[in-house]
């Protein structure tokens, strides 16, 4: 799946700005709209280290109302978090209700059937299960008449490489990359393997996968808006 994926496509500087000014203007309308319908819209932003998911994130949320939304970047469970089951605590981030129309999950519970996988850090039993579970947490809250936008931001070997070594050189971004985003690269082909079965077992009619071509950040910036506001357009709609 993911070699099928053109990462050639890109946006000129001018266009991308107009692109983005009308998706920014149309997703601050239909915020508001989420607020009257009190639907919230679940965001999941996946995929490569140094692929873009920052700055599409801060793109999407630029205009809207500080009121209206939540980032939550998922890091390593707390040892609170490690005692309970571990949709656990992505749960107790969505319920009770919130006053948010928008929440943005920057790394989620996919980290069960991606880094957990491949590091070890849950055995094939536990990861092999998640896919059921996963579609079972994300089929409730459909139910409950959230709408979910699953997106995996995919870049190529060569372009992470060479934003590793942008970042290396730029003082105010060389604190992004670490010592576990170098050794994560070594490990590309088990991550991409893992990649390509999460996106086959968890990509259903009510929750679907859509894959954001990141070498070119302004494409990637653009397509994530759109996914979103396209998401929100149909749901308009029915």
């Amino acid at each position: 799946m993911l070699e099928r994926v053109d990462l050639s496509v890109g946006l000129e500087r001018e266009e991308y700005r107009k692109k983005l000014r009308k998706l920014q203007v149309e997703l601050h309308r239909r915020a508001f709209r989420l607020y009257e319908q009190r639907r919230p819209l679940i965001l999941v932003c996946e995929g490569w280290d140094a692929a873009g998911k920052g700055g599409a994130i801060r793109r999407l949320t630029e205009k809207l109302d500080p009121r209206s939304y939540q980032v939550f970047s998922i890091a390593a469970p707390t040892e609170e978090e490690l005692a309970h089951q571990y949709l656990w605590r992505f749960w107790r981030r969505l319920l009770p209700p919130r006053e948010k129309q928008l929440m943005v999950f920057d790394r989620s519970w996919y980290g069960r059937v991606l880094v957990e996988r491949v590091e070890g850090l849950a055995s094939a039993p536990e990861w092999r299960r998640a896919y059921r579970e996963i579609n079972d947490f994300e089929r409730q809250l459909v139910d409950a008449e959230a709408y979910i936008v699953k997106l995996w931001f995919h870049i190529s070997p060569e372009e992470q490489l060479r934003r590793f070594q942008a970042r290396d050189k730029t003082p105010h971004k060389k604190w992004k990359l670490t010592e576990e985003d170098w050794r994560n690269r070594k490990r590309w082909d088990a991550y991409e393997q893992a990649v390509e079965d999460m996106l086959m077992k968890t990509s259903t009619q009510q929750a679907p996968w859509t894959i954001v071509e990141g070498n070119d950040k302004r494409w990637a910036r653009v397509k994530t808006l759109q996914t979103v506001a396209e998401t929100l357009r149909t749901g308009a709609d029915d």
